[in-house]
Formats: C-alpha cells, sequence, structure tokens
C-alpha cells in the first residue's frame, strides 16, 4: 500500500554551539528544553561521579554479578539500594531474519515463518522484533510509503499472540554485524510442516517458488538507501560519511548535513520525521497493543555512531582490533568543525582535522594520537576535537530523540534507541576505537553517561549489544578487549538515569555458557532495582535455533530469564493460532542458515 506524507515545515540550521575545551563530562549545548514524556521513579540509589573503570584493562566490578560481591561494590560506590531484592521475570523477545519483506513490499516464506512464530509461543517468548528498512518502504520516491509487507508481518504476529517491537531502519542492510549476505533454505521438510497445519502435503509454489524440493539457494542481496537518496548523493557526495583518504560510506546519511535541505528539499531530519510520522498514523490501532515499543536508527547498523570502520568488518573488529578512521571529512562536518574552531579562538583546530591517527590495526600504541603516553588525545587540541567530534553525535541523537518524542507522545509504545559495543581496546587509555566511533569514552572521562543522560530526558531506553560475550574467551586473543568491562559502564549509567535496557548478543550464540552470561549481565542491572526494566532480544532467528538440543537450552534460558512472565504474550492477545508440540517444532528446522 503506498501513501502519501504531507508536507513538513522547514527547520533552521547551525553548525555550532559555543563550548570550551575541558575535561570534564560533557554536556553539549541545545537550543530547546526538553521535558520527559513520562514520570520516573525516584531514583534509589546513589552512585560516585566517575563511572569509568579503564584500569585492570577496563574492568567493572563485581566480576561474576552475586550478590556479596555487589554488596562490596555498592558500600564502595555509594549505593543506597534496598536490602531485600526482588527478582522480577523479564521479558525475551526474537530478532525476525532479516530478509522476509522482499523490496517489492511482500513478505516472503509465510508458511514456515507461521510455523516458527508459533513455536516462538510454546517457548514463552513474549514477541519479535521486526526491522523496517527505509529503503524497502519509501524506496523509489520521497513521501511514497509501502508498508504492506510489514501490516503482513504485524498481523501474523497478533495471531499468533506475539508483541511486536519494530526497529526503524534508516541505515543500509546486508553490511552490519548479524545482516546475513546469503541463507540456505531448506525446503526438504516443508511438505510434511504443511500437512500439519492444512491437512495435507503442500506442493504449492507459494513454498516452493521455483526451486526444487530438497535445497535451494536464496542470496540476500543488500537493502540500500532509498534510490532517490542514493540520486541525491551522486549529485552531492559529501552528503555521505567520508574518512581522511576521502573514502565514502554509503551505509547512513551524514549527521553533518542533518539540517539542510539535501534531500529533494528536505533535510534528512525531515526524512526521518515523516517517516515515523507515517508509521504512526498507518499502524495507530496497533500502537500500545501489538507493537509495544519502537526503536529509532540513528546510524549505521541503526546504532547511535559514526562509521568508524565499515559494519561488514565491524562484526570481526575484535579480532583484528580495528582503530577505525574519524568520519568528519565531507563538507559539513569540516565546516562545523571551523566554526567550532573559530569560536573557541583557535582557527588553525579546524584545518584539516587529525594528524597522527594511522591505523595500525595491531599497534595505536605506535600512533602519535592513540598512545597512552604522550598522546594527542590528552592534550588541549585533542580534547576540543573529541569533544565537538563526540557532540555532534550527542546533538545527532538528540535531534531524533525530539523528533520521535513528538511523533509517539500518547501512543502509549516504548522508543529506544541503539549504542554499540565496542570493546576491544577498552582496556587501553586511550580506547582508540571507541574514539572513532564517537565516544569520547577514555580513562579519564566516562564517554556513556551523557548518552544515557540525554536518552533519560526523552523517556528513551537503551538496546545495547555485546551481552553473552566474556572477558575470559575475548582475552585470550586480545588482552586489551573487555567486553564485561564496557557493559557494566554502560549498564550503571543507565542505572544512575534511571532507563529501561534491551539487551542484546552481538552474534547468535546457542551455547549454555553464553546463556548464563546473558543472565549474569542482566542480574548486574537489575540487582538492588525495585522496579527493574530489563528485556532481552535475541539475535536472531534461523535455522539453528530449532535443532532439538539448541532448542532446549534456548527454552530453558527463555524460562531462567522470564519468570512469572512466561505465556503473558498469548494470554494478553488471545491469539487464534494455536501453540505447537514439540514435534512441530521438530519440523520448524527448515528455518534458515549462513550459506
Amino acid at each position: 500500500m503506498a501513501i502519501a506524507s504531507p508536507s513538513t515545515p522547514t527547520f533552521s540550521a547551525s553548525f555550532c554551539c559555543k563550548r570550551t575545551v575541558s575535561t570534564h563530562l560533557t554536556r553539549f549545548p541545545s537550543t530547546f528544553s526538553p521535558t520527559r514524556t513520562r514520570h520516573l521513579p525516584p531514583r534509589r540509589f546513589a552512585i560516585s561521579s566517575r563511572l569509568n573503570s579503564s584500569k585492570s584493562c577496563g574492568s567493572v566490578y563485581p566480576d561474576n554479578g552475586g550478590s556479596e560481591d555487589f554488596e562490596h561494590y555498592e558500600l564502595q560506590h555509594g549505593f543506597t539500594g534496598p536490602v531485600e531484592r526482588r527478582r522480577r521475570g523479564s521479558p525475551v523477545y526474537v530478532t525476525l531474519p532479516a530478509e522476509l519483506v522482499a523490496e517489492d513490499g511482500k513478505v516472503r516464506r509465510i508458511k514456515v515463518l507461521t510455523a516458527s512464530l508459533r513455536a516462538l509461543v510454546t517457548a514463552g517468548v513474549e514477541g519479535v522484533v521486526m526491522e523496517i528498512w527505509w529503503g524497502i518502504v519509501e524506496r523509489e520516491k520521497p513521501r511514497v510509503y509501502n508498508w504492506g509487507g510489514y501490516l503482513d508481518l504485524v498481523a501474523l504476529a497478533r495471531r499468533c499472540g506475539l508483541k511486536v517491537r519494530a526497529v526503524l531502519a534508516f541505515h543500509q542492510r546486508g553490511t552490519g554485524p548479524g545482516d546475513p549476505i546469503c541463507y540456505l533454505w531448506n525446503f526438504s521438510l516443508l511438505p510434511e510442516l504443511c500437512r500439519g497445519y492444512t491437512g495435507k502435503k503442500c506442493m504449492s509454489r507459494e513454498c516452493y517458488g521455483l526451486m526444487d524440493d530438497t535445497t535451494a539457494l536464496l542470496l540476500m542481496p543488500k537493502v540500500s538507501l532509498p534510490q532517490w537518496v542514493l540520486e541525491e548523493i551522486d549529485k552531492d557526495p559529501d552528503i555521505a560519511y567520508t574518512d581522511r583518504f576521502g573514502r565514502r560510506n554509503m551505509e547512513y546519511i551524514s549527521l553533518g548535513c542533518d539540517m539542510f535541505p539535501v534531500l529533494k528539499g528536505r533535510s534528512p531530519l525531515q526524512a526521518y520525521s515523516d517517516f515515523m510520522m507515517n508509521f504512526r498514523d498507518t499502524f495507530r490501532s496497533l500502537l500500545g497493543v501489538v507493537i509495544t515499543g519502537v526503536q529509532v536508527g540513528m546510524g549505521p547498523a541503526g546504532e547511535l555512531r559514526y562509521p568508524s570502520c565499515p559494519s561488514q568488518k565491524l562484526a570481526w573488529a575484535w579480532h583484528t582490533r580495528e582503530l577505525g578512521e574519524f568520519q568528519c571529512y565531507d563538507k559539513y562536518m569540516i565546516a562545523s568543525l571551523n566554526a567550532c574552531a573559530h569560536d573557541v579562538g583557535m582557527r588553525e583546530w579546524g584545518y584539516g582535522g587529525l594528524i597522527g591517527t594511522v591505523n595500525l590495526m595491531h599497534g595505536p600504541e605506535n600512533t602519535e594520537f592513540f598512545k597512552s603516553n604522550g598522546g594527542s588525545w590528552d592534550t588541549p587540541f585533542g580534547k576540543f576535537f573529541l569533544e565537538w567530534y563526540s557532540g555532534m553525535l550527542l546533538l545527532h541523537g538528540e535531534r531524533i530523540c525530539r523528533e520521535a518524542k513528538t511523533t509517539f507522545q500518547g501512543t502509549e509504545v516504548d522508543t529506544s534507541a541503539k549504542v554499540a559495543g565496542i570493546h576491544w581496546h577498552y582496556g587501553m587509555q586511550s580506547h582508540p576505537s571507541e574514539l572513532t566511533a564517537g565516544y569520547y569514552n577514555t580513562s579519564r572521562r566516562d564517554g556513556y553517561l551523557p548518552i544515557a543522560r540525554m536518552l533519560g530526558r526523552y523517556g528513551f531506553g537503551l538496546c545495547c549489544s555485546g551481552f553473552g560475550m566474556r572477558d575470559v574467551e575475548e582475552k585470550k586473543t586480545n588482552p586489551v578487549s573487555s567486553p564485561e568491562g564496557f557493559l557494566k559502564q554502560l549498564l550503571l549509567a543507565a542505572r544512575v538515569c534511571h532507563i529501561p535496557i534491551e539487551g542484546e548478543n552481538s552474534t547468535t550464540f546457542l551455547e549454555d555458557e553464553s546463556f548464563e552470561q546473558v543472565l549474569k549481565m542482566s542480574k548486574f542491572y537489575t540487582y538492588g532495582l525495585e522496579s527493574p526494566t530489563f528485556s532481552f532480544n535475541f539475535m536472531r532467528m534461523d535455522r539453528y535455533l530449532f535443532e532439538q538440543h539448541k532448542w532446549v537450552r534456548f527454552t530453558r534460558f527463555v524460562k531462567q530469564l522470564s519468570g512469572a512472565n512466561i505465556f503473558r504474550a498469548r494470554l494478553d492477545f488471545g491469539g487464534d493460532v494455536q501453540p505447537t508440540s514439540m514435534s512441530d517444532v521438530v519440523k520448524v528446522r527448515a528455518a534458515y542458515t549462513y550459506c
């Protein structure tokens, strides 16, 4: 269904706000005074002003998430939480395969998808995460939207009694961590699977298409930004992020032109706002009932960050120890840097960006900028640059939060944003890979608390990946990596700001150790909170999830994390789809797997 959106009033823009160079936490200036979308419960604890613990390889204690160590940690850091601990269940969601909706807006493989959703219900899963791609919905022309496939997906989830979290994906698909490049679709069990629900063996083209009855290889092309956006980038390449070598990144529009009418008379922020409003109007009757959450994309892979290294490399960056490149060399970002340098009376700081950031994959200590002792990151110029660079990212997030708050106010959906889990240099003083991604987080500065504060002002929750990863495993190949240290710092920032957490795994895992790690990190966040607001998005539904031993592990994990919330989703909706038996779950093994 194609829906035309009304025009939106134009915005005024400015490059830079006045600021002073400081080593303290940065509050990036804003021209507006936002209010909270909902009243938050009073804070039940206090925390020391410095959350970042880069010492001891950046780890934050307690290491085991247990009560004894946490009580010691509370005393050390000034917690005044209640002595009586209450454990409440945390719902589990499962992210759907990224390619379910084709570029023509139609849902693929509807029968197996239906069987898979039924199986999730039997496991006690609360709902599903559905990615909605800008490059599919508004593909051909500006303000012409095709929501048909996503309406069908939401209707199917509702019939199964599952809630939906919608991810508004304003980035390119097919290059992010966990994004599939191609899948192997096993059709051998489809006839029997269909017999279980239709009473007859299915041989229809709907199941098989033009493929044979054994296996079929489905190549997964990426979904680019909308075609009309790509046309504008061809005319003005500076709309894309650019590094110091002049390489353009096409995953997401540069935040430097957020407020400029570079998209056929609209600014990127206006395009995002129009998309959100049309989504709200199209799904209005389902918001707060079936669609209970909306995650708003804010960068490549949907994360609030710069594309410091291409997302297809980011998936393995902790193995290669990528430093990344600063993405500030398009004309819009350079103009902003020049304006800010002029503002602080140091014009020379605005010329040409940084020097001394050579990307030596295994040697950040050999770079002039990132080295621990005497590195430029700890000089007045380095602090100025990093405050500007991270402040621009924070301002980008704030602008989108403001638009989303206005759009979804009164719909009773929870809004959230995602932060990247960049941990492979967490044990270094300069945290180089975090700096290039836009997180000004070092041994002397907490870069995540300002983000949490910004999200809290708009009533946003925080989605973060890295759950399931363990220091003991990562340090075998990279001694300065600390996924647990990074995640604990981020979770503590969320606790301070009392914002909900949506946990997420970085890569698909189905081992007991990884599930146990998720439980441990969820307790780290919820421990001592009277009303913990933690949920988990499992990435993602594929063929392996339904294999017998892995399915048993997964269902056990859901029960452990969900507690009293088991089967709540089915009871809430009164869905018309009946639950499946274990034999039905076995049939659903005809699902997805990487080539």
